[in-house]
């Protein structure tokens, strides 16, 4: 082959460029014996390759990239899975344009391996995946599912492969009840469904806030003149209603004997509006009644039989105290207490001067000795933001920055996110480590939430061997943190002790955390480390959502989807339409499987017998 002085020059640079590469990225072998020696058997040569990845990260390799795709030769953009590999492969072509006879290779990483261990991890940890499909599917279990087997079954039955039931909800005796129905219906239909518990983890939310009036409004929907199109449905019982999602209007049992028929009752509401109740439906425990118009109740109002009677009535029992959140704008200020005061909004003399402000707790007090003046802080998924601007003894101020442009309402159990402070929370609270001994005994997959570094591993790696446990526990890490992100190696590394390990991509605290703009570089990022480690990933939070909740998903949540595809598994939360979300998301994935190895052309027209079009 002819070639050119300036060409052979070129080739022997890419040559050299690639052999720096190649031995920094063996060298950092090095710096991690010690921890390549405790690593589980299964995962020795992808750790290994995780560490060489790591390695190749730190290169500078974009002018030899742009060199390599010039020749029509891989650019290394997707040599995560076996990195000695690819960059040997690349170097032996290369020697071929010297009239060197290409070099058989020898790497414990080639594509081919890397994607067997990929696939056994998976399997491993995630259980069989569906006909046609490589990403399976999991599904967060409702409350609901404790006491209604036909929708396990049929979540089942309609593509789930993993069940997760939150500790952070219910009790023992109700995941009992859904451990049982998975496990019958996994029986039943021959699949095998695996079970992942989460951990709920060092949460930091917003405490409770001051108790307001024992007040329950009722409001009829209304068409866009404001005319009421429907009535409200209201169950008046001593009890709850079983089963109906409807208002209920408490009373005692002695008054509830006393409606027998259907007919109309009389009252006055907070307002001092004349209102009426429609009862419609007589039961043995209470009665349905229909509200016609916007209505106020509270603890004590009187109900009439007749209208002006005032010997015929029975009152409203005790309602639940309502809620009332903290408004907050943009130049208000926020005191975080670290005592557990109820919080409230600011007040005002009868001169409009301030005399406190706006104030809450925190359900993790410790906090307040760890962040820093000028830190920002955001409240409720990000839909308040502030900066610190101060730090004393038993509180923090905060300055909102802001705001929805009608102010933002901070309520109770709100999620609080710090993503430039330095906190040193355990990643294992004294809840979870009680839960563990449930989920020890009942799960396939224990999840961690809120890993921040190495020591949280550590933490749970040192709790599950009281239990002298080997092999029979999955753990998934839930990354929802910057810290968690930029620990990830680390993590992984501690992980790869135990076998089979993954990874959640859980977005919805990441997003606020890596903030808005870097989400999308954060979770590819994330991708491709586990994949370097052989290691099976979640891509999780507010997928397909709409659809979820309210019947219809959005077209961000279909392209959503289709990227999803990259990873071994996708989670579902619950909603009113779980059961469609789980069909679709099965029909998207299968139909995308052909295209989940490379760009090839779509089909110029879709089938008639395509499951989207049925």
């Amino acid at each position: 082959m002819d070639i050119s002085q300036k060409k052979l020059e070129k080739i022997n640079g890419m040559i050299r460029r690639i052999d720096e590469i190649v031995e920094s990225v063996k060298s950092f072998e090095e710096i991690y014996t010690e921890q390549l020696n405790k690593v589980h058997p299964n995962y020795k040569k992808s750790a290994t390759n995780l560490i060489h990845y790591e390695a190749f990260r730190t290169q500078d390799s974009s002018e030899l990239q742009k060199q390599l795709g010039n020749m029509g030769l891989s650019r290394l953009a997707k040599n995560q899975a076996n990195v000695l590999s690819s960059l040997q492969t690349n170097r032996s072509i290369l020697k071929t344009f010297l009239g060197v006879e290409i070099e058989n290779i020898r790497s414990e990483i080639s594509v081919k391996k890397s994607k067997r261990l990929q696939k056994s991890n998976s399997k491993t940890l995630l259980g069989y995946r569906s006909k046609g499909r490589r990403t399976r599917i999991m599904v967060t279990l409702p409350s609901e599912a404790a006491d209604n087997y036909q929708m396990v079954e049929n979540m089942l039955a309609n593509g789930m492969n993993c069940a997760r039931i939150n500790c952070a909800h219910d009790d023992e005796q109700t995941w009992s009840k859904m451990i049982q129905n998975i496990r019958t219906a996994s029986k039943k239909l021959k699949k095998n469904c695996k079970i992942a518990m989460d951990l709920g983890g060092p949460k930091i939310r917003t405490g409770q806030l001051t108790p307001g009036p024992k007040i329950l409004k009722i409001r009829p929907l209304k068409n866009i003149r404001g005319q009421i199109t429907h009535p409200t449905k209201i169950w008046i019982s001593p009890n709850h209603c079983p089963g109906d999602n409807v208002p209920h209007l408490p009373v005692s049992t002695q008054d509830i004997k006393k409606i027998t028929t259907p007919g109309r009752l009389f009252l006055k509401d907070t307002r001092n509006k004349k209102r009426t109740i429609d009862i419609t439906e007589i039961e043995q425990n209470g009665v349905y009644g229909l509200v016609n118009k916007t209505t106020y109740f509270e603890t004590g109002i009187k109900i009439f039989f007749q209208p002006g009677s005032k010997s015929e009535f029975f009152k409203i029992g005790e309602l639940p105290k309502l809620e009332v959140p903290i408004l907050l704008y943009k130049g208000d200020f926020l005191r975080i207490d670290r005592q557990s005061i109820p919080g409230g909004s600011a007040r005002y003399d009868e001169n409009g001067s301030l005399i406190s402000e706006s104030h809450i707790y925190c359900t993790a007090p410790e906090i307040i000795d760890q962040v820093k003046v000028g830190e920002p802080i955001l409240f409720d998924d990000g839909k308040i933001k502030g900066i610190i601007k101060e730090i004393q003894s038993e509180e923090i101020i905060v300055e909102i920055i802001h705001t929805a442009a009608k102010g933002g309402k901070l309520r109770s159990d709100k999620g609080i996110n710090l993503p430039q402070s330095d906190l040193k929370i355990s990643g294992l609270t004294k809840k979870d480590r009680k839960d563990l001994e449930f989920v020890i005994q009942n799960a396939d997959v224990v999840n961690m939430s809120f890993v921040n570094d190495a020591s949280d591993v550590t933490a749970l790696l040192k709790e599950l061997r009281k239990y002298r446990l080997k092999d029979e526990l999955g753990v998934i890490l839930k990354i929802e943190t910057q810290n968690g992100f930029n620990n990830l190696f680390e993590i992984l590394l501690e992980a790869m002790q135990i076998y089979p390990i993954g990874v959640m991509i859980a977005r919805g605290d990441l997003a606020i955390e890596v903030d808005w703009i870097n989400i999308g570089r954060v979770q590819e990022e994330i991708l491709s480390i586990c994949q370097a480690a052989h290691i099976t990933d979640v891509w999780a939070t507010q997928v397909l959502e709409n659809l979820a909740k309210n019947g219809i998903p959005s077209r961000a949540e279909i392209t959503d989807v289709i990227k999803a595809q990259q990873a071994d598994c996708v989670m579902l939360n619950k909603g009113p339409f779980i059961l469609d979300s789980i069909q679709f998301l099965d029909r998207i994935l299968k139909q995308m499987e052909p295209f989940g190895e490379k760009n090839i052309p779509l089909t110029p027209k879709i089938s008639e017998a395509d499951p989207v079009n049925k």
